[in-house]
């Protein structure tokens, strides 16, 4: 099997007259999310080169080995034991979103939960058919996040992934979330709706974010007005 790689740009409008975000920001995705969760869990693009293209991100590993993050430049890989790991740069991912806040809107913000925290930023951002990268600071006095086993050929669907998932809780930790929100017309390049990952503020715990209660928090939202998809095939 010959493995190639295609490259596509897919450009955003940003409506005129939003000044809430002076720089938007560019994105660039590994594959898409289709195929990713019907299990093409390999992918050629290495860590090296999304550092070319941004500092803030989540994604995960080749053979879907746990949950990554990037927070100011440097990669993260939560492996199912709930530890952190910084990720090399020869170390390939088949999905993954890398962008950088500039210049965006901040927020204070504070929310019993995950769907609470979703609404009180859909009250903030200006255009809810835009795609957004953000980033939240602050103290949690609850988490629940997962990770997920590394993934050995032939691999599953990502559904069934999950259903082997670890989920690890907890509490008062002060730490931060990086994620991205995609409009419903994207369904199938991305998710719609919100997708974080979080790391503490020690970097020693992290994960998939499936709920939270966030205490006292800043954050900071910025509209990615350009999307770059690296798509993966195969023949």
């Amino acid at each position: 099997m010959k493995r190639r790689s295609l490259c596509t740009a897919i450009m955003l409008t940003v409506l005129t007259g939003l000044s809430q975000v002076a720089w938007p920001a560019e994105l660039f995705q590994v594959s898409t999310f289709a195929p990713f969760a019907n299990g093409q869990f390999d992918g050629p693009v290495t860590f090296r080169e999304l550092k070319q293209n941004g500092d803030t991100g989540i994604g995960t590993i080749n053979g879907l080995y746990g949950e990554m993050i990037a927070v100011d430049g440097k990669f993260f890989q939560i492996r199912d034991d709930g530890k952190v790991y910084e990720i090399q740069d020869s170390e390939l991912t088949p999905f993954a979103m890398i962008s950088s806040i500039s210049a965006g809107t901040e927020f204070p913000t504070q929310a019993n939960n995950a769907n609470e925290l979703h609404a009180a930023i859909d009250a903030r951002i200006p255009d809810r058919s835009a795609v957004y990268v953000m980033r939240i600071d602050g103290l949690f006095s609850k988490l629940k996040l997962r990770s997920v086993p590394k993934q050995s050929k032939p691999f599953p669907t990502l559904n069934e992934v999950i259903k082997k998932q670890t989920i690890f809780e907890h509490t008062n930790v002060h730490g931060t979330l990086i994620g991205f929100r995609f409009p419903d017309f994207m369904n199938g390049v991305n998710v719609p709706g919100y997708h974080f990952h979080f790391i503490s503020q020690d970097r020693t715990i992290g994960g998939h974010m499936l709920d939270c209660c966030v205490n006292e928090a800043q954050g900071k939202y910025e509209t990615v007005s350009k999307l770059n998809i690296r798509l993966i095939g195969s023949d």
